[in-house]
Formats: C-alpha cells, sequence, structure tokens
C-alpha cells in the first residue's frame, strides 16, 4: 500500500505546529500503513527524527532548525536537491526513502509558505514569532455582505 499523501501532509502540518502527541499518532498511523520495506523503513526514520529534531528544538546544527519556513525559493531547491539523491541509484533503498521524505517535507512547507492565512513560527534574533495574517484579504462574511447591497 503506498503511503498516503494527506496523512504525510497533515503529519508535516502537526510538526510545524509544534502538536507533538496528535504527531506521533500520525506517525504510528502511517507505519502501520505501510509495507515493511526498507524504502518505507527510511522514509519513516526520517519522519520520526523530523518529529524528534522540531520537538528538541536546541540543536543549533539540526537542519530543520535552520531552514527559512516562508522562503518558498529556497525550500523549492532543497526539494531538488533532495529529490536528486531519491534518484540517484548509488543510494540504497533506505537511503532514497529518507530523501524522498525530506522533500515531501519540503513540499508540504513550500506549499504552505504561499498561504498567508497560516500562522507559522520564524525564528528572529531567538525570539519565536507569529507571522500576521493578510487583513488585505477578503473574507466570506465580508465578500456575503457587499455582495447583498
Amino acid at each position: 500500500m503506498p503511503i498516503s499523501s494527506v496523512l504525510v501532509t497533515r503529519f508535516f502540518q502537526l510538526v510545524l505546529n509544534r502538536k507533538f502527541a496528535e504527531a506521533e499518532r500520525e506517525l504510528q498511523r502511517l507505519k502501520q500503513r505501510m509495507h515493511e520495506t526498507e524504502w518505507n523503513r527510511g522514509y519513516h526514520r526520517a519522519l520520526h527524527g523530523m518529529l524528534l529534531a522540531r520537538k528538541s528544538n536546541s540543536d543549533q546544527y539540526v537542519f530543520s532548525s535552520k531552514v527559512d519556513l516562508n522562503d518558498r525559493q529556497v525550500l523549492q531547491g532543497y526539494r531538488k536537491e533532495f529529490l536528486s539523491h531519491v534518484k540517484n541509484r548509488l543510494h540504497g533503498d533506505y537511503d532514497r526513502g529518507f530523501f524522498s521524505a525530506w522533500a515531501d517535507c519540503m513540499r508540504v512547507l513550500a506549499k504552505m509558505a504561499n498561504d498567508p492565512k497560516r500562522k507559522a513560527t520564524v525564528r528572529e534574533e531567538g525570539k519565536v514569532k507569529a507571522l500576521e495574517v493578510n487583513k488585505k484579504q477578503i473574507t466570506i462574511e465580508s465578500y456575503i455582505k457587499n455582495r447583498k447591497r
């Protein structure tokens, strides 16, 4: 059974929003649905590592703590790099699964970087701040009110 992109996307969103208990449950669901192959084992270990790295949030050498979550071009560049490792036949199945998980993560993060309504956290001089929602965007309520006039 192929890995559900919906479950994986939800996992990334939960990890990003620091909802670790829910993310762990989602990771367990993913593991139960995976066949036992080297590729899936590498994929799962990458997801588990992402969760642990985000949870600890203390190591300055962790890749995920240095990534700018709001720079779509940088995220797409990392995704291309990870996909090149996935396609490289010199890597084993475990490694290709591992890099595939990171490529999927960068894909989801790049899509989320385009969403002005999301409240992602970014690191700025050691402080965490929430991004502001674009106030100029129209809401459904204001659209309906303006339409009735």
